[in-house]
């Protein structure tokens, strides 16, 4: 009879086997599947490679509707052509034959191939394979041929700013601005593999395992739907040339879930050749890293703060002047008109700056200042894209416990406290989400070299409004976009959509006080179906020229946006 002992050590020693051959069979994999480009060109070159020759990173992804993946950064594979100037017979036959192939400089050309003392001089790279072929049937002495991988954009333009690029930091080339920095980690590899013997690397499990960053090195699949960023892009482009602006932006985001299909800004580049660009400033992301005075998509949340803690109801009146006294300053409606008499939809359907006031002084200074803060303009969204600034509510905080009325005046309406176009969608999306807070995100999945994908899942949104707010002021503003915006031409027939606009003064940039006259920046924010929404669209837009509201310059794209979105989708109608 086998002891209890004899049991324990025969069940002991099979585990044993069996953890070994599981540890095998991963290297295995990850040799023959994961790593197999790499080995493959370690054999080519007989077992070991040059330490400076090898780049690799991961891709980068954008989603299209139907669910599949579609390379937005990718590696390019194609040949460096060189010269060993020593062993060149003939410096004009060769570059005869040569250029005939790849596109060559006569008189650099024999520069580099008469340094005889020189054995390696570059002519040309990212030779197509044909080429290499071409080059090879020659046989030409002297000639030297590399393979060689680069960053490619395949969609130029496109989503840059989200994208970002490779390039050089000192002497490192690596991720720099959008995602590329941001998930650097990620996407980079890390070099040991390429120096190391081929079969000591293949039976290296221990070295595999804890091999720096090898945890962490993946591909990432972003939430960016190429079409949608398209039509995006083709509608800021289209104002800009329009309006002759300074810059615009968008975004448009699932306001349930902080998935964003689709974010640009004009100008924008080509991360393909991005050392073209004159301006360094051109690369910065003005959705997440500037900040702007918003202003009138500002007095939804004011009106929402009141009616959430029943400061107000939509019923509640007050008597318009056309004007107010705030500290002996004078705050006026855009038109300086007067209306009487009227109720909290006509604050949004007029935009009025005086009701905006009204509801702030129900509030007092610091339900109103909470409410700011719950809606996230004093911190970052913690979207997945580096540069992220956050607003401030300073003028707020400096003036809570003092007799000062006037910025919180300002503030109720969108002037003198500047978030970012991100912080405003993130607090807007309360609007249409039922009162969450979510958090904005690009990407929705990583997939590891080992080991199984990762999906992202931003962390549950907090809840800073009732249901019955959010369901309210929604109600609000579909009425201002069937009755009031440019006189009702934006209403859908069979969609119910909620949409406000604003205009505000753009502050002088040299430091000094106050407000250019002839200087503004226009925003719009809608979503749609208002009631059950699977979109919000946000658009901005900075010194348009000769135009003074947002509703004539952004009301336009909005529409446009809205029908391609609800076609390419196939929303079904709610009303």
């Amino acid at each position: 009879m086998t002891s209890n002992n004899g049991i324990s050590r025969l069940w002991a020693l099979h585990a044993g086997i069996l953890i070994v051959a599981l540890i095998l069979g991963v290297q295995l994999f990850r040799i023959q599947v994961i790593k197999g480009e790499t080995y493959r060109e370690l054999a080519d070159r007989q077992y070991t490679v040059r330490t400076d020759g090898g780049f690799d990173r991961g891709s980068i992804y954008f989603t299209e509707r139907d669910g599949t993946a579609l390379g937005a950064g990718i590696l390019e594979t194609g040949y460096t052509i060189a010269l060993n100037p020593g062993l060149i017979e003939n410096p004009e036959e060769t570059f005869s034959k040569l250029s005939e192939i790849i596109i060559l400089d006569r008189n650099e050309f024999l520069e580099k191939a008469l340094k005889k003392d020189d054995p390696y001089e570059q002519i040309y790279k990212r030779a197509t394979l044909a080429q290499l072929e071409k080059i090879k049937a020659l046989k030409l002495p002297g000639v030297l041929v590399e393979k060689e991988k680069w960053r490619s954009y395949p969609g130029g333009r496109t989503a840059s700013h989200v994208l970002g690029f490779v390039g050089f930091k000192g002497d490192t080339l690596t991720g720099r601005y959008g995602l590329e920095a941001y998930y650097n980690d990620t996407l980079s590899r890390g070099g040991s593999t390429l120096y190391s013997n081929f079969f000591a690397q293949a039976f290296s499990i221990t070295k595999s395992l804890l091999e720096k960053n090898g945890a962490r090195e993946g591909n990432i699949v972003t939430s960016i739907e190429p079409s949608v960023q398209g039509v995006l892009e083709t509608e800021l482009g289209e104002l800009m040339e329009k309006w002759n602006s300074e810059l615009s932006g968008g975004i448009i985001i699932d306001p349930k879930t902080g998935e964003i299909y689709a974010m640009a800004n004009m100008p924008d580049y080509d991360p393909n050749v991005f050392g073209k660009e004159k301006s360094s400033g051109v690369f910065l992301n003005p959705v997440v890293e500037s900040v702007y005075e918003m202003g009138s998509i500002m007095k939804p949340l004011t009106v929402a703060a009141g009616i959430d803690t029943g400061a107000i109801t939509p019923a509640t009146t007050y008597k318009d002047e056309g004007f107010v006294i705030v500290d002996s300053s004078r705050i006026s409606n855009f038109d300086g008109k007067g209306r009487g008499v009227v109720k909290m939809q006509d604050i949004l359907d007029e935009s009025l700056n005086t009701g905006a006031v009204f509801v702030m002084e129900r509030l007092g200074k610091q339900r109103f200042h909470d409410y700011m803060e719950k809606f996230g303009f004093s911190e970052e969204t913690g979207i997945d894209l580096l540069g992220e600034v956050s607003g401030s509510l300073r003028n707020l905080s400096d003036n809570l416990h003092n007799k000062r009325m006037v910025e919180y005046a300002t503030a109720s309406f969108g002037q003198g406290i500047a978030v970012t176009p991100i912080q405003m969608v993130r607090a807007l999306s309360s609007l249409a989400n039922g009162g969450f807070i979510v958090t904005p995100h690009v990407v929705n999945r990583v997939e590891y070299s080992v080991g199984f994908p990762q999906e992202i899942y931003p962390e549950e949104g907090v809840q800073v409004l009732k249901q019955s707010t959010s369901e309210e002021v929604t109600r609000m503003l579909v009425h201002v976009v069937d009755n009031f915006l440019q006189g009702g031409v934006a209403k859908m027939e069979h969609y119910s959509i909620a949409a406000k606009t604003g205009t505000a003064q753009i502050a002088h940039e040299d430091g000094g006080k106050g407000y250019y006259d002839d200087r503004y920046l226009h925003t719009f924010f809608g979503y749609f179906p208002a009631y059950e929404p699977r979109f919000l669209v946000f658009l901005y837009t900075k010194h348009p020229k000769e135009v003074r509201y947002a509703a004539t310059t952004l009301t336009s794209p909005f529409v446009d946006i809205t029908k391609f979105l609800i076609n390419y989708y196939n929303i079904p109608p709610d009303r």
